[in-house]
């Protein structure tokens, strides 16, 4: 019996300490599925202003867009795009919400930097990628990187590049998820998605 007893308590050890590892690679991520839910967590806004994930989901339906941050072009330009078809997004209902290990101050450089009207949040600690099984093991060559822009807040941890589609109550309706950080969903892709949601 306490051979079976002690199996079973290593089993469940080791179960528990596969889902705090962070995986080594953008491919070997576990994102969250369609019809799961995106975790109510608190984060930070441009102004340093304290969010909570559900008041701000429950508004309307949202697009949530998780970037690496404001140091990477490919993200920028993917912002740019998505600030371009804002109003076409607004039409459809939506509101876009973007997310990166940046700290505040480096979001409000972002906003002016990209022209956004749309909300930016800091996710500085990573505790929302984590949880949405998006981040990853950063290159050692971006780690310097990453700990500047999050003001120390993070050493090692990128979102893989990612779009969700959630209705109000923070399920997820779709998702766009890139490994390879060069490609990004288009705008055209994305309204046609959020069009046929409706």
């Amino acid at each position: 019996m306490k051979k079976l007893l002690f199996i079973f308590l290593a089993t469940l050890s080791t179960i528990a300490n596969a889902q705090n590892t962070i995986p080594k690679s953008a491919t070997e991520i576990a994102p969250l599925l369609i019809g799961e839910k995106i975790p109510d967590i608190t984060l930070k806004t441009a102004e340093n202003a304290v969010v909570k994930l559900s008041d701000l989901f429950k508004k309307k339906k949202t697009v949530l867009v998780f970037y690496r941050g404001g140091w990477c072009p490919y993200c920028n330009a993917h912002l740019q795009a998505l600030a371009e078809a804002e109003k076409q997004i607004l039409d459809l209902g939506y509101q876009i919400i973007a997310i990166s290990p940046d700290a505040p101050e480096n979001l409000k450089i972002t906003e002016e930097k990209d022209k956004i009207k749309y909300t930016l949040l800091s996710d500085s600690k990573g505790e929302l990628i984590k949880a949405v099984g998006i981040a990853y093991e950063a290159p050692e060559n971006y780690k310097s990187v990453i700990n500047v822009h999050s003001k120390g807040d993070n050493t090692s941890l990128l979102p893989v590049p990612s779009v969700f589609v959630l209705n109000p109550e923070s399920d997820i309706l779709f998702e766009y998820i890139a490994p390879d950080f060069k490609h990004r969903i288009t705008t055209d892709l994305l309204v046609s998605v959020l069009t046929n949601l409706k």
